[in-house]
């Protein structure tokens, strides 16, 4: 498998090799060692989520300021854009984000470890996002970053004024100016 460091080096791409022929296709989605090696750390994953979402979903930006959820993500029908952004106010990249193309297509996965909020976009007719979590869905923890924040400035891959179309919960995200992070 090889990874990728983006431009905040925590949050991994894992481009998994592939061996495929006529019949269809195998590859390794998952190696614990290999994994915990890239990521620096033992990680236990407690939870699997898995959405379907239409074009232009727009799920984000979450965390959870107690129960801080890292997430190992990816798609296996269509196509997502997913997003990382660091709300470690004592972190160099704080406040800046990453994102990657994730897809059956390219089978790729992301790294986003606690301590950064998510969020993705579909941009296919339809994608299934799935992504398991180091700790338990906490809503009374849960918080949302507002998917447009101006300081924030994510560029959604919208084309042409389209609009994403969103949860109320997501419409009326807070801006991160004002938002619960993490020291």
């Amino acid at each position: 498998m090889k990874l990728t460091r983006l431009a905040i080096p925590e949050v991994i791409l894992f481009e998994p090799r592939v061996f495929g022929d006529e019949r269809g296709f195998f590859f390794e989605s998952f190696n614990q060692n290999e994994f915990e090696s890239a990521v620096g750390e033992k990680i236990n994953f407690v939870q699997s989520n898995h959405s379907r979402s239409a074009q232009y979903v727009l799920r984000g930006l979450h965390y959870q300021i107690k129960q801080p959820q890292g997430k190992l993500a990816r798609v296996v029908v269509g196509e997502v854009f997913d997003v990382a952004v660091d709300i470690r106010r004592s972190s160099p990249t704080f406040g800046q984000w990453v994102g990657g193309i994730l897809s059956a297509e390219n089978k790729n996965q992301l790294w986003i470890p606690a301590g950064f909020a998510h969020g993705f976009i579909a941009l296919s007719d339809y994608a299934e996002f799935l992504y398991n979590t180091t700790d338990y869905w906490a809503p009374e923890h849960e918080r949302c970053i507002v998917w447009n924040d101006t300081t924030l400035n994510i560029d959604w891959l919208l084309a042409g004024g389209q609009q994403p179309v969103l949860s109320a919960k997501d419409a009326c995200g807070t801006a991160f100016n004002v938002a619960e992070v993490y020291d």
